[in-house]
């Protein structure tokens, strides 16, 4: 009996140790300036699709990572049980790439942190990282996070600045003279009726970061 059970033992051991070795590798490229992901499996590439990453007050997080874990289906307690749709987690802060019907909007900044992907894209994502493993998969995140987008909304929209600064850059500083509707920092309407004041000096407040 102990010689079987040793020789079961010792398939399943060789079956794993042969799985892990004939698993390929694969690594998932997020590109936030281009809001686009690439997927390579062994080196070779096989899905490029336009994404959505984080809103300037959301930004999504840079660097290497492994995925933690695999939701088939998940609801976000943090926003309204929202559908995060065949969820890959990558950050212990609940970081994760997943699908979304918002297709709309991809291929622009628009999520509260995730990375979202249209609903077929993402299940085909997560069928290939369940196929090959969490252990052999990579997530790279690159790029720089927008300024402003959350402040301004949809295209054509008021941009508000005032969290950012403690002056409005379109009307003070390297950004005076452009074009399109200006909201000034304070959002009081009588302000703009009265004389300008002489310029006095303030000192900048930092930039709003990412919870």
């Amino acid at each position: 009996m102990c010689r079987a059970s040793s020789s079961v033992v010792a398939v399943i051991a060789f079956l794993a140790t042969l799985s892990a070795a004939t698993a390929a590798e694969v690594r998932i490229t997020v590109d936030k300036n281009i809001q686009r992901m690439t997927v390579t499996v062994d080196g070779i590439e096989r899905y490029s699709w336009p994404v959505s990453t984080g809103l300037e007050d959301y930004a999504t997080p840079t660097g290497a990572f492994m995925p933690s874990r695999l939701a088939r289906q998940h609801y976000s307690r943090e926003w309204d049980n929202a559908p995060m749709p065949h969820s890959i987690f990558f950050t212990d802060a609940g970081h994760a790439i997943h699908g979304s019907n918002i297709i709309g909007r991809l291929g622009q900044p628009a999520s509260h942190g995730c990375v979202r992907l249209a609903p077929r894209n993402a299940e085909l994502l997560f069928r290939l990282v369940l196929a090959e493993g969490l252990e052999n998969t990579r997530i790279d995140i690159t790029g720089t996070d927008p300024i402003g987008i959350a402040l301004g909304g949809e295209s054509g929209a008021p941009r508000r600045y005032g969290r950012l600064t403690s002056f409005d850059p379109l009307t003070t500083g390297i950004m005076a003279g452009g074009s399109g509707p200006r909201v000034r920092a304070s959002e009081n309407p009588s302000l703009s009726e009265k004389p300008s004041s002489p310029p006095q000096t303030q000192a900048p407040m930092a930039a709003t970061g990412a919870p």
